[in-house]
């Protein structure tokens, strides 16, 4: 009996050795920083989370391979962790909190301008953190908050060159079919101000929530019973096809205005190109004219599979997280928000071409990146680039 007690000593006695070693090992091993998300990774905006996910894993994928981020003569791996908010803002919010709280993440990726809204009421007080803001809506820097890293241009960039390219060519009856959610509004707004000012006529507003709506030939029946010659349409990309598919195929023979959420090289999966043809929108990586976007495509397909190309989402963020590690690299902190922030602009600036998608100039005063700004129209079957004027 008293060997048995003796033995069960002995091998807590180990069990405990083991333990503290293995502690130490922990403690003096990779360090790590963690980089959140919060963003649709169900319903149907998923694949645009989906897509902003990919390019902030796929950075962090390469920055870990490379050793890390080196900071102070030490190099700290890269950990993404994401949480799905469904596109709804308070979820966002929600998620945000448990981000910063439980995982010390200095940063917190969100896609949609609801929830970086949400986000933006908090992120700046204790503990602060820096909202990576994939949403194109200007208010998201007009805001006046401190840690703010804003990703795309601004949507209002498009306005001008969308509404005299469909204009000149199809005619001045515009049709709109956009989206329901709170973004959508604020682009439709924007844009039907432009068009009007250009001497364009307005027709009906016809918006239908994009995330739950799968037939959509009524909405579109209502709004070509007026004769438009150009069609407002944006949203998922998915719905967005659809739209454009059920316009088609009753008959419309005009140019689309899309919205930049909706991604030509993901429409057309589901639809022809014939059915794209005359349309304005986001310039798909794969057609843009800029060589470091040739060198992405084909590092993304080395990584998915050489019939993939990545959406725009992907290559944008994939450069904003290249821009954080470099910014935490000069900054000589993952942890300290507002250091990290104050280095952005340098960071971006001095940015290894071989760690970009496109041409990055920089992070202005309201943490907006600034970047060549070229959309595309679908002539003949091929996107044509449209140089837009950087708006700021």
């Amino acid at each position: 009996m008293r060997l048995q007690i003796a033995d069960c000593r002995l091998r807590i006695a180990v069990a405990l050795m083991f333990g503290v070693l293995a502690g130490c090992s922990s403690n003096s091993g990779d360090e790590t920083v963690t980089i959140g998300f919060t963003g649709p990774l169900s319903g149907g905006a998923a694949l645009y989370g989906r897509n902003v996910l990919d390019g902030l894993e796929m950075a962090v994928e390469d920055i870990n391979a490379a050793g890390g981020i080196p900071v102070g003569g030490r190099h700290v791996k890269v950990a993404v962790v994401p949480l799905d908010d469904r596109y709804f803002p308070n979820e966002s919010a929600t998620n945000a909190k448990r981000l910063v709280h439980q995982n010390q993440a200095p940063v917190v990726f969100c896609p949609h301008s609801g929830g970086i809204l949400a986000i933006q009421g908090f992120n700046a007080s204790a503990p602060p953190f820096i909202v990576g803001a994939y949403s194109s809506e200007p208010q998201i820097v007009e805001s006046g908050n401190p840690l703010t890293l804003m990703i795309p241009p601004k949507y209002i960039v498009y306005f001008d060159a969308f509404a005299q390219t469909t204009m000149d060519a199809h005619g001045k009856r515009l049709g709109r079919i956009p989206g329901a959610h709170a973004y959508a509004k604020e682009w439709t707004k924007g844009f039907s101000a432009v068009w009007e000012s250009k001497g364009g006529t307005l027709l009906t507003n016809n918006e239908v929530d994009y995330n739950t709506t799968t037939d959509f030939s009524s909405v579109v029946s209502k709004a070509l019973s007026e004769k438009p010659d150009v069609l407002f349409v944006g949203g998922a990309s998915q719905a967005t096809a659809l739209v454009i598919k059920a316009a088609r195929e009753q008959g419309f023979k005009g140019g689309f205005v899309v919205m930049d959420q909706a991604k030509f090289e993901e429409m057309n999966k589901l639809v022809p190109m014939a059915m794209l043809e005359h349309s304005v929108g986001v310039m798909p990586m794969v057609a843009h004219p800029d060589f470091r976007a040739a060198k992405f495509v084909e590092q993304y397909r080395q990584k998915k599979g050489p019939d993939r190309d990545p959406p725009r989402e992907v290559s944008l963020t994939y450069g904003a997280m290249r821009v954080v590690a470099r910014a935490m690299e000069l900054a000589g902190t993952v942890t300290d928000a507002r250091a990290i922030h104050a280095r952005l602009d340098e960071a971006a600036s001095t940015l290894p071409d071989e760690f970009k998608p496109s041409e990055l100039l920089g992070v202005d005063a309201k943490g907006h990146m600034k970047q060549t700004v070229i959309a595309a129209h679908v002539v003949g079957g091929k996107f044509v680039p449209l140089h837009l004027a950087q708006i700021d």
